[in-house]
């Protein structure tokens, strides 16, 4: 691109009241305040997000800014209000009228109970997108139950696949359900923003982590349904091909994707085993996949000779899908990364953005995470609480 693309700002008016926590929620309302949208971040006054005490800097996490906060909270305000307290639903409910959307991943029926569930809300603010994030949904036998990501990970069975045949079942690296759950509320959000300027009418959107994890093992879940075949761990592998997964190059491990018949001949020419093309065991590609381990270990033979960097080249000039693996500190770097803008510096700190770019913009975050209430004088004040009595409440641990 010839020139950086200005701040995205497709939801610029758009107001969004982010009750959540940890990670699921708190994504979903970053997506959305990538896009332009006023996040605003309720929260504890004892405390606030959860996030906000865990990471992987001590000192961060005494200051309520732990790095885990940090990831999903920049572009966000945040305002303080105890929910548990007749006077703090009473401004809640002020704040939800002037709201378009509004994101919580309490436990189903926990805002009900305080009475600020949707049909209350609705009430007041008919055009209202209630997203409710949970790990289970809002019915069904386990919809009670407590779940952060591991849970769900092995519910869904993620970690029934993850790993080999030694290793599994092995949680994925990092909170995937988590963050799948919150992918698909920003989606289901903005289709929701975007049915309302059709109709007028607000909705209520019921996300579950575990329906999210399922949806998206597409291949896995119809390898099942349609093919009968159960899913079981191949470790760093591709079950619908061979040549397909990692390999040991010199200096570490590169993964290559020889899948299609073409790619598997440009790889044997570039390896200097031509003769492997018109090997029975591996002419074509069902009988490579059954011959899986004895392809593997003719090629690493050969992988062993150069570093990973010279075969990505190599390969890649082929028309072969090849890269090496890669630790978060190197890609983070990579020429690749930056050349993208991928990550957003605000206050000091930098984040990552998300996963697209337009035509004219890019998704931006518009200030730094906020510190715990730093933006409740502006919020209640724009609800008619002057300082005299946002300081009673204050004292009262309203806020």
């Amino acid at each position: 691109m010839s020139a950086a693309p200005s701040p995205a700002r497709q939801l610029e008016g758009v107001r969004v009241l982010d009750l959540t926590n940890i990670l699921s929620g708190p994504y979903a309302a970053f997506q959305l305040a990538l896009l332009g949208a006023e996040v605003i971040k309720v929260e504890r006054p004892d405390g606030g997000d959860l996030a906000r005490k865990l990471g992987a800097d001590p000192a961060l996490n005494e200051q309520m800014m732990g790095t885990s906060f940090l990831a999903q909270n920049a572009g966000k305000k945040s305002v303080t209000l105890d929910l548990k307290k007749p006077e703090g639903r009473a401004l809640f409910r002020k704040l939800a009228a002037t709201a378009d959307v509004l994101i919580e991943n309490f436990r189903p029926g926990v805002m009900d109970r305080l009475g600020l569930g949707y049909e209350t809300l609705a009430a007041d603010n008919p055009g209202l997108i209630y997203c409710a994030i949970s790990g289970f949904g809002q019915e069904g036998p386990l919809s009670g139950n407590p779940a952060y990501d591991q849970i769900i990970q092995g519910y869904s069975g993620v970690m029934s696949i993850t790993g080999d045949a030694e290793s599994a079942p092995l949680r994925v690296g990092y909170p995937l359900c988590d963050t799948l759950g919150g992918l698909m509320a920003a989606f289901a959000i903005s289709s929701a923003l975007y049915g309302r300027d059709r109709t007028g009418k607000g909705a209520f959107i019921d996300v579950s982590m575990l329906d999210a994890t399922l949806s998206a093992m597409g291949w896995a879940v119809s390898n099942y349904l349609i093919a009968g075949v159960e899913p079981r761990p191949l470790g760093n592998q591709n079950m619908t091909a061979a040549p397909s997964g990692a390999f040991t190059a010199a200096d570490g491990q590169i993964n290559v994707a020889a899948n299609k018949q073409e790619q598997f001949e440009a790889l044997c020419e570039a390896m200097g085993l031509p003769e492997l093309v018109a090997d029975p065991r591996f002419a074509e590609r069902e009988a490579r996949k059954r011959n899986r381990a004895e392809l593997n270990a003719i090629l690493n033979e050969v992988f062993l000779t150069r570093p990973g960097a010279e075969w990505e080249e190599l390969l890649n000039r082929a028309n072969i899908p090849a890269g090496r693996i890669l630790t978060i500190p190197q890609i983070l770097d990579h020429p690749q990364t930056r050349q993208r803008d991928f990550l957003q510096e605000t206050g000091g700190i930098r984040v990552a953005r998300s996963g697209f770019v337009m035509a004219d913009s890019r998704p931006e975050a518009a200030c730094p995470p906020p510190r715990l209430g730093e933006h409740s004088a502006e919020i209640l004040g724009s609800l008619g609480v002057d300082e005299a009595e946002l300081e009673r409440l204050r004292d009262a641990g309203v806020v």
